[in-house]
């Protein structure tokens, strides 16, 4: 029996499990579910994941760069002069308005790192990916700090499923992001000479 040559079968099982768990959550993730999905034999998933944990990974790898994305993507944080919070918290309102269930899809597989400590790196990454963002305009702690605030408020709002409120993320990364000096201003608080 010749093998059909299939390229693309890793990335389709990658993608079904993705709506697998879109769709029923992470506990109707199982190999026969993903194959069923994806429409390839159930083999096909075992030899290419042969762990769930292993499946999951890729999944979270695949969604989990969004947010991190649409910050890069932006280009505002290249310009010094732009208004960190507030575009923060703009960029954040717009990924929050955008696909519901890939925001939540996101969410899902990335707490599913408290019980698969398998997970826990690659859900580290998303954190490391906005930080990276951030710290080229701030330091590394405030960059660390940005992001808890915003993974929480991102959070709460998909828990609550409260409405998004740009000014309250703007204040409150105000809080935490330091002014930036105005040009020719010493950073001691002294005019420059």
């Amino acid at each position: 029996m010749t093998r059909r040559y299939d390229p693309d079968r890793r990335q389709r099982i990658i993608d079904a499990a993705i709506r697998v768990v879109a769709h029923g959550g992470i506990a109707g993730l199982s190999h026969r579910t993903v194959a069923a999905e994806a429409d390839v034999p159930l083999g096909s998933t075992t030899y290419h994941f042969a762990s769930l944990d292993e499946l999951l990974i890729a999944a979270l790898r695949q969604t989990n760069d969004s947010f991190a994305a649409a910050v890069r993507e932006s280009g505002a944080l290249a310009d010094p002069g732009c208004d960190l919070a507030g575009e923060l918290a703009r960029i954040t309102g717009e990924w929050l308005a955008g696909d519901r269930t890939g925001v939540e899809l996101e969410y899902e597989l990335y707490l599913a790192a408290l019980r698969r400590p398998a997970l826990r790196p690659v859900a580290g990454e998303w954190c490391a990916a906005l930080g990276d963002e951030v710290t080229r305009r701030t330091d590394p702690a405030t960059a660390r700090a940005v992001v808890a605030l915003l993974d929480g408020i991102c959070l709460q709002v998909l828990l609550t499923d409260a409405v998004y409120d740009a000014e309250h993320t703007r204040e409150m990364l105000t809080r935490l992001i330091p002014a930036v000096p105005a040009a020719g201003a010493d950073p001691g608080g002294k005019l420059a000479a």
